[in-house]
């Protein structure tokens, strides 16, 4: 008799519950945001996360409260997977006195030291050995918290990255670095701007554990960073992630997407990450498709609702550009 195949999902109803709304919640806020940009309510530059949703749901499920997120300037997904209110998101996207970062730093610098989230940061690879300090410092303070440091495919030309890497492996910082890989760095292919493509290989030239992982599927990525933050914790030192994931759309919202086929883009949303949590969720018996239904409706009111909000809430003083500038309130060099 042929032995009966074990089906039983990887993990309790409650995390792949998490896992819908909370991808779900990234998606609804990003489409939003997209359409408002459209209509110029949001300005500036603005750089959706559709489609990887998964890199960040399936982290927070494998880290700790206290532990450190930090990234480049693709950042509404972490915060709004950490906890962070969607209200004061959509208030920052209108450069309003109630977002997150007071209406002065928009789309690409969100920050909310609340929910452990430090940037949003705008100069590619900048936020690497910032990562790499955030996490010399939990050392430092033996809380046995860790740093997870984002970047995009492109930021590993950097030489601040190499030289992250290198400090990280040699003190045996916490920190767990993640490339998002969705294949084209600004617009440019990962093939015509790397002779290395395989990009967590660059981790092993600091001796650093390294891995692929697709993040396509939101079980591979809790378990890669559950492993990369037990090592870190036991005070063995960092670990690179190779993400591979996609954005459905360009790179930011100036960016028509002309280097890729629509064949492409359709073949990875057959891939799509919540299309597959929501079909485990069925299968199993987890949830209805009404019941699925009706979480993705009180989504969207509260996406709704954060616009409203946002658009309601007050633009910030003149003042306020003489603020949170130094942490001396009183600095000299701050003119009135």
């Amino acid at each position: 008799m042929a032995k009966k195949e074990n089906t039983a999902p990887a993990f309790p109803k409650e995390t792949y519950m998490f896992w819908f709304e909370n991808m779900l919640l990234q998606r609804l806020f990003e489409e939003k945001a997209g359409q408002l940009y459209g209509r110029q309510k949001i300005k500036g530059f603005c750089h959706l996360y559709i489609g990887q949703e998964a890199s960040t749901s399936g982290a927070v499920t494998a880290l700790e409260k206290g532990d450190k997120w930090i990234t480049a300037y693709r950042d509404h997904g972490q915060p709004l997977a950490l906890g962070t209110s969607p209200n004061a998101i959509m208030a920052e996207l209108f450069a309003k006195q109630t977002g997150v970062s007071k209406g002065k730093g928009g789309s690409m610098h969100m920050f909310d030291k609340e929910h452990g989230f430090v940037g949003g940061h705008g100069i590619v690879g900048g936020q690497v050995p910032m990562g790499a300090g955030l996490a010399f410092a939990e050392q430092y303070l033996g809380t046995k918290k860790l740093c997870i440091c984002y970047m995009g495919d492109g930021a590993v030309r950097q030489g601040a990255f190499h030289e992250a890497l290198n400090m990280a492996m040699l003190w045996k910082l916490p920190v767990i670095f993640v490339i998002e890989n969705n294949g084209y760095a600004m617009g440019t292919a990962v093939g015509r701007s790397s002779n290395v493509t395989e990009l967590y290989t660059l981790g092993e030239s600091y001796d650093i554990p390294s891995e692929s992982v697709d993040a396509m599927l939101v079980e591979n990525v809790h378990n890669a960073v559950k492993s990369a933050a037990d090592r870190a914790r036991r005070g063995d030192g960092p670990t690179l992630l190779e993400f591979r994931t996609y954005r459905y759309k360009g790179h930011s919202m100036s960016d028509p997407g002309k280097y890729r086929s629509k064949e492409e883009v359709e073949e990875y949303k057959q891939r799509d990450s919540i299309e597959a949590v929501r079909e485990t969720i069925l299968k199993n018996g987890f949830a209805t498709e009404e019941d699925l239904a009706k979480i993705e409706e009180r989504i969207n009111q509260e996406v709704e609702a954060s616009v409203e909000f946002a658009e309601t809430s007050p633009y910030p003083d003149a003042s306020e550009a003489f603020k949170d500038i130094y942490v001396q309130a009183d600095y000299p060099f701050i003119m009135d």
